[in-house]
Parts: structure tokens; sequence; C-alpha cells
């Protein structure tokens, strides 16, 4: 199984998150806050299961001074390696909680490259200490959230000498920005989302400074100020970086990225004047403040300030576009000499095409359709019209923006499809038609310049279906919807503006969950797991295809449903393209359930590779494809709006 973990970056608030902590002891200091975001650079590697011991191999970027480890997975052992300090006492810390705590076997583990600095504020320690905590977690299906990993994280990495910060962790979020809230022991956090591209270039200073004399000073003005210099410091890490990073988030949502410069340049010049008296000999960084001002990089960026425990270690700048990244770059490397590192921050995820299988038969509305296929079946909409079901469908992905469709049919279907999309009615008919219906027939072929037909000559499983729409579907995030399934809701949101808004946040898969009660669940695809944020954002631990009440009693409890309500699947799911390669993977080896290629199973392998999270659609399902969904349909499809 294959791995990434990026390095850490905090864009503002270093120094907080230790900070927060201390209102355990006083109740009258500020939270902590933070944001943080993952780096482009980090740790790849292949991990694998060993019966017994932790082997770790490291890439050829770490040198040859560090060989490989290869310890039995022993509790005294995995102790005594995990205090001795250094590079593997992150790994064997981590080891060693994880096996206090769950009964495992080994790993090994292949870092076959390190594209992240070490010891350059970028949290490698914390990078290597998640990346042993996910290899356990998906290897052995531990069913850890990301913040269950992260927290195994920080406890193998104080197992350790290290005396890491709360916030380190942050980089089990990938490359996502979030916002990290720090009340004594108590840590919120918020993944935050930007709409435009964040191009930031990351400075080593080259020079040294010591970190633990900074924490050392700093720490000493906590938790009660006894002097005007401690008060300073508490006053900047309280209501000063309170009042900045709430500014940032707000500018970083927005993008706002002239705001957002500024206010890295107001939050250095505040630290400045605040904590530079605390620790004088390495907070001054003369280095640090002769390149935020120098003057030939002043037109290229918006602002900049210091990383990490600040001095003279690093710097951060945020650039004003691509381009200008580029030639910073170039200036920073050729001209002063300095090496450096790229961030570039994506814009939230967006999800541009959807997919529709509809190329089965509809054996369950037999004889029907025998002469009509399914997705051709009327149904009343809540906007009064009889419309195909198709047309129901596509409808629910365009008006939440997604136009880009891909129709999955058999060849001899496809003549249907083009007839219906993207064929006007004779000019006879169309002149027959109200003004209302003329706007809505060009409206139908309008929707059709968007949609493309993709070919499954062999019906050989719903798995089958979605693999045929790899080529169409490219490289990125897709909706795929059912073809005989369409949606209802009277919230503000529609059905899928509720994935795509989970999905945006995340950056993960996205399926849609519906309660529904014990006699039904053998109907379904079931999901359980465990709660992200309130109660409408599931952490999936299990997928399940149409389970018996027996083993959802046993398997699929989630708290605070009622007794005997489980979560199954809504019929609409956001998908990585890394589906793609599961069920490749599948058809080659011919692994087939009940006959034929399905979904759930790689879906479950997703889970386990990716993470995956269900929304709690707020919504109606309405299943066209058997005799009763059809006639449900038919009575309160129409009325289920409003």
């Amino acid at each position: 199984m294959d791995f990434f973990v990026p390095g850490r970056i905090c864009l503002f608030g270093e120094h907080s998150d230790w900070a927060g902590g201390y209102r355990r002891i006083n109740g009258e200091l500020h939270k902590g806050l933070t944001i943080i975001t993952g780096t482009n650079q980090g740790l790849h590697a292949t991990v694998t299961k060993h019966s017994d011991r932790l082997v770790y191999h490291p890439s050829p970027d770490q040198g040859a001074s560090l060989p490989p480890l290869d310890i039995p997975m022993n509790l005294d052992v995995l102790l005594e390696m995990a205090q001795q300090g250094e590079y593997y006492s992150y790994i064997a810390g981590v080891a060693y909680q994880v096996l206090t705590h769950y009964q495992v076997q080994g790993l090994e583990i292949r870092n076959h490259a390190t594209t992240l600095p070490m010891q350059k504020g970028l949290s490698s320690s914390a990078a290597v200490s998640v990346l042993v905590a996910r290899a356990f977690n998906r290897i052995y299906d531990l069913k850890m959230t990301v913040r269950g990993e992260m927290e195994m994280a920080y406890r193998g990495e104080i197992t350790t000498p290290s005396r890491c910060g709360r916030m380190d962790q942050g980089c089990a979020f990938g490359s996502r920005p979030i916002l990290m809230t720090y009340d004594g022991d108590q840590i919120d956090v918020v993944e935050l989302r930007t709409p435009k591209d964040l191009h930031y270039v990351i400075v080593d200073l080259g020079r040294t400074k010591d970190t633990k004399k900074i924490l050392s000073r700093l720490n000493h003005c906590y938790p009660f100020a006894d002097d005007p210099m401690q008060e300073a410091v508490q006053h900047y890490l309280g209501p000063v970086n309170t009042r900045i990073t709430g500014q940032a988030v707000q500018a970083l949502q927005n993008g706002d990225t002239p705001l957002l410069g500024r206010l890295m340049t107001e939050a250095q010049a505040e630290f400045d004047a605040h904590c530079i008296p605390a620790c004088p000999s390495e907070l001054a960084s003369p280095h640090l403040h002769a390149l935020l001002e120098h003057d030939a990089i002043q037109p290229l960026v918006y602002g900049g300030k210091g990383v990490g425990s600040q001095g003279d270690g690093s710097a951060q700048f945020l650039a004003k576009d691509r381009q200008s990244q580029v030639r910073l770059m170039e200036l920073i490397e050729k001209d002063l000499g300095l090496s450096c590192l790229e961030l570039t921050i994506k814009a939230s995820n967006t999800v541009r095409k959807a997919v529709i299988p509809a190329a089965g038969f509809g054996t369950r509305l037999f004889p029907a359709t025998k002469s009509l296929k399914k997705e051709f079946f009327p149904v009343l909409g809540p906007d009064g019209r009889m419309k195909p079901v198709i047309m129901a469908i596509v409808e629910e992905a365009a008006n939440a923006g997604v136009k880009d469709i891909g129709i999955i049919a058999q060849e001899r279907d496809h003549d249907l499809f083009k007839q219906f999309f993207q064929t006007p009615p004779p000019i006879e008919h169309y002149n027959k038609l109200s003004q209302e219906h003329r706007e809505y027939s060009d409206y139908v072929l309008e929707l059709g310049k968007g949609i493309s037909l993709i070919t499954q000559d062999v019906q050989d499983g719903f798995g089958h279906a979605v693999f045929c729409a790899r080529q169409w579907v490219g490289d990125e995030s897709f909706l795929l919807m059912l073809g005989d399934h369409i949606y209802s809701t009277s919230a503000e949101l529609s059905c899928v503006e509720q994935l795509l808004r989970v999905h945006e946040t995340t950056g993960l898969s996205v399926v849609g969950l519906k309660p529904t009660p014990a006699e039904q669940v053998r109907l379904f695809g079931c999901a359980s797991g465990t709660w992200r944020q309130g109660q409408d954002i599931l952490n999936i631990t299990r997928f399940a295809e149409k389970p018996n009440l027996d083993f959802a009693r046993n398997h699929l409890v989630v708290e605070g449903l009622p007794q005997d309500t489980f979560f199954t699947l809504f019929g609409m799911y956001i998908l990585t393209p890394r589906i793609f390669a599961l069920l490749e993977d599948n058809i080659l080896c011919n692994r087939r359930e009940g006959g034929e290629f399905q979904l759930t199973s790689c879906l479950d392998s997703l889970r386990q590779e990716q993470g995956f999270v269900g929304c709690v659609i707020q919504g109606e399902r309405f299943d066209v494809g058997v005799p009763d969904g059809y006639r449900r349909t038919m009575i309160e499809f129409g009325d289920s709006s409003s």
C-alpha cells in the first residue's frame, strides 16, 4: 500500500498551540489559534504487513548515515528505542503506542523518497509519526479517523524525548489548510476552503537557531506573568494572535490574498514587538528580517514572516501569483544563494463531471422495460412537469453546477438519449407547445450539449459500469448518481449540493447516507462509522453490500441513531479517481461478487487508502427501479420539495 504524508507549516499562530494548553492552569488566558497546512513535499512510502517486526528502509534522500531499522514488535524494545531520541525514536514511539492500544503484528515501511527537508520547521518528525500511525491504521484496518491518526502520532512523538507542540501532527490532514484551536487539553480542527490557489515560497535561511532555548524562554512567561515582558508575550499569543488569525481565516476563505499578505507582515511586526525581549539572542533574527525587507522581493509578494518557532531558521512569503512565485524562487536561489521550497495551496475541491450508469435492462420492471428503458419512465416533478427519470437526474446534477455528464449505456441505446437530449422536436410539434414548454425544450437541448454517451457493451455489474467511465472522467473527482434513483429535498441545498459541500470541505470521497429502518437494510448498501463534526458528517469505517439484519446489528450500529436504524447508501457518491485503479484490479483478477464486478468492495478499499466520509442527506430518495418504488415516486415525488 502506497502512502504520502506531507510536512506541516504554520501560516499563522506559531507558539499559541502550547500557550493555549496552559488554560488548564490559568483560565484567564486566551485559546490558542493556528492556521496550518501540509507542504507539497513529504515522505513517500510503500508499506506491507510484517509478521512480527518493525522494519523501516530509509530513502536515498536521507543519506547513508541512516541505516535501516529492524526491531521486534515488542513493547520493551520499542520503548527503549523511542527513548533514545533521534529519527528512529519517532517510528518506535508510534509503534509502541499502537501496540499498547491494538492487537497488531509488524510493518515493513520502504520510504522510497523524502522530499521534505529535515529540521527546517516543517515538522519532518511529525510527518514520519503520522506515516507510521496511518500505516498501522490502514494495513490493519484499525478504523482510526484522521483525528485518531493525529492523536496516535502525537502520543508516539511525546513518548520520545521530543516535546512537540500539538499542531505538529496537523499534517495528518494532508495539503488542506486547517484552523486548529487549543483550549487546555482540548483541540478542535476546522478545515478551511480557499476559492483560489495560494502561492507561497518557503526559504531556508541557512542559519542555525536554538529552538529549545526559544521555547524555554517563552514558556517561562506562563502560566502567570510576573513582569511586563511576560505580560507582553501573553498579550501577543493571546488577544493579538486571536485577532490576526481570525482575520486571516476570513481572508483565506474569501481569497483575499493582498489582505492575507498584509496580515503576515503585521503578525511578524507584532511578534517582534512583544516577543523579542523574551529571547533577544535568538528572536532578533537579523537574517530573517534582512530577507523580509529585501527590496527586490517586495514587488513579487503580498507579505512574509518567519516560520515555526521564529528566529533565523526559515521564512515564508505569499507571492502575488504563480509567475511571481517562480520569479521569487529564482531570485532567492540564484541571486541570494539560499534554498527554497514551493508551496501551493490549491483552490478548494470542485467537481465538474457526473457519471450516470444507465445500461441495465431493468429486470425488476419487466415487461414494461421491454418497450421502454426505465430511465425514460415518466415522473411528475416538483416543478409540475412530466419528464423522464433521466431528466430528473440530469437536472439534479446540473442545478448544482455539475454540467459535464457522462451517461453509461449500451451502444444500441445511444440514439434514445441523443434523441431526447440532443435532437429538437419536429418543428410542427414544437410550434404546438406553449411558450413555457418551448423554453423548456430549448433548456433540454442546452443541457444536452454537456452530455456524453459512454458505452458499456457487457453488463457485468455496477463496478464494471463505473469503470467504463475511466477515460472520460480522467484524473479528477466525479459525482456518481444511480440511473434509477431520483432525489428531492425541502432543505436550502439540494441533495447533490449537500454532497458537494462536504467534498469541498474535506477533499475526500463522499457517499450520501440515509437513516433506514431494520426491515429495509437488506435492500441497500450500508455504511457505519464515527461522527466527524456534529452529526451530519460520518467518518466511514465499514461498507456492507445489502447485509442481513443480524450482520447490521453486530457491525453497522452508529452512535446516535435510534435502535434498529442503520445508515444505507443514498444512491449518490463523489469519488476520487483512485477508484478506477481499484476497479481495474478487481476486473483483471476476475474478483466477482455474485457473478459480477461490484463497487462496494472497492469503496472499502478506497476508504482504507484515502479515507471516506458519509454525508447524512437532508432529503428523500426515490428508487424507480422497483415497482413499489416507482409507485411511491408517482405519488410523492411531485410534492416532495414542498
